[in-house]
């Protein structure tokens, strides 16, 4: 018997490698010759790079970088030196969660260029890019700042990095920008469709959980369209209207309008990079999961690239999850035949979440539905 298995991590608790090891062992004790293939999965958010170093024999770069509101950030990616990639997650620089403020007009990504500059002088002509998490709304002009592109004002001076001097900026000089960017290609894993601007953009959607104010939404949705038109202007081509334009506080806007990148679902670019198709040939199970499984799961998260893949090959696939909220019986209707919770007994939050617990709940419930699919099986035949 054939087994993929394939969990994005318990956030808070164990890692996507750390919970596909905990099933296989639940299911080894029911099947002790099963072909339990264990790999690593992600959706283009937290845990992307993590998946890549384990699933790839990747390497992990350390660096002090700018956080999001400038103060010094220890950061980390994920390096592939045999094919010159890098694997960066913009929230290891100007995640929501490095700081408790929220100040959005005094936050900056321009620690993301820092970590995109770092891996160039490494060596990298591959970018694969996650956004998801951000705790800014600078339209990607941290980013830009450093890796040398200039915003001058009035007078010719360049404006700072934070959101607060989008306004000030009039005009752009490229002439300083690193020439390696030249030959770098890169893609976004982004699962956000929004435009950057107006009521379904990037301030109005995603900014009230950075600390936007609802008076402050038009004004600070002017200055970052007051970026755009700047924009236009130098480049001859306006993108702020693109699918993904909004992702990440504008940072969308900035990659594809300044490094031209190519924007994908997070899922299915990992999915792809990755090579899980090759391995879900011939498997009679795929198991999948995460930490909560709910209606933003069918939505297109990790699970759901594989139950697609699984279907697609023949498989039954089945997901486990640390809990289940209303929406989840979506997931049915998008290639999860059936889910289970893994609780065991009644506990608080920061029990359940507890490593050595998670991977205790995982292990046996996977033990007691494999059971059942073999007990099953003998009374069938």
């Amino acid at each position: 018997m054939k087994i993929l298995i394939a969990i994005d991590s318990f956030k808070g608790s164990i890692s996507s490698l750390e919970a596909g090891n905990s099933v296989k062992e639940g299911i080894l004790r029911v099947i002790p010759d099963a072909n339990c293939i264990v790999k690593p999965l992600a959706d283009g958010g937290e845990g992307t790079a993590e998946a890549f170093v384990s699933g790839l024999g990747g390497e992990w770069v350390h660096l002090s970088i700018c956080g999001p509101y400038g103060e010094p950030t220890d950061a980390k990616y994920a390096y592939l030196s045999d094919k010159k990639q890098a694997i960066l997650e913009m929230a290891e620089a100007s995640g929501i969660t490095i700081s408790k403020r929220k100040e959005p007009l005094y936050a900056t990504t321009f620690g993301v260029g820092e970590m995109i500059l770092d891996a160039l002088k490494r060596g990298a002509t591959s970018f694969l890019i996650g956004i998801g998490g951000s705790a800014t709304n600078d339209a990607g002009l941290g980013m830009l700042t450093a890796l040398g592109f200039d915003f001058l004002d009035t007078n010719g001076n360049p404006v700072d990095k934070f959101a607060k001097d989008l306004p000030n900026i009039q005009s752009i000089d490229d002439t300083q920008v690193s020439p390696l960017l030249q030959n770098a290609t890169i893609q976004v894993a982004c699962d956000v469709n929004n435009p950057l601007c107006g009521e379904t953009g990037a301030t109005y959607i995603y900014g009230g959980q950075k600390g936007v104010t609802d008076d402050m939404k038009p004004i600070l949705d002017g200055y970052v369209s007051h970026f755009a038109d700047i924009t236009a202007k130098h480049f001859g081509i306006d993108k702020q209207n693109q699918a993904g334009a909004g992702a990440a506080g504008g940072l969308g806007f900035a990659l594809l309008s300044y490094l031209h990148a190519d924007m994908q679902s997070g899922i299915d670019l990992v999915l792809r990079e990755l090579d899980l198709e090759q391995h879900i040939q011939n498997c009679d199970y795929v198991i999948t999961g995460e930490g909560r499984l709910d209606a933003q799961t069918a939505m297109g998260k990790g699970p759901i690239g594989i139950a697609k893949m699984g279907k697609s090959a023949g498989a039954t696939t089945i997901a486990f999850a640390g809990s289940i909220l209303e929406g989840a019986k979506d997931c049915n209707q998008e290639g999860i035949d059936a889910y289970f919770p893994i609780l065991q007994t009644i506990c608080t939050l920061e029990e359940a979440m507890m490593p050595e617990t998670t991977k205790t709940n995982l292990t046996n419930t996977a033990e007691q539905v494999f059971r059942l699919l073999m007990a099953n099986k003998k009374s069938l035949f």
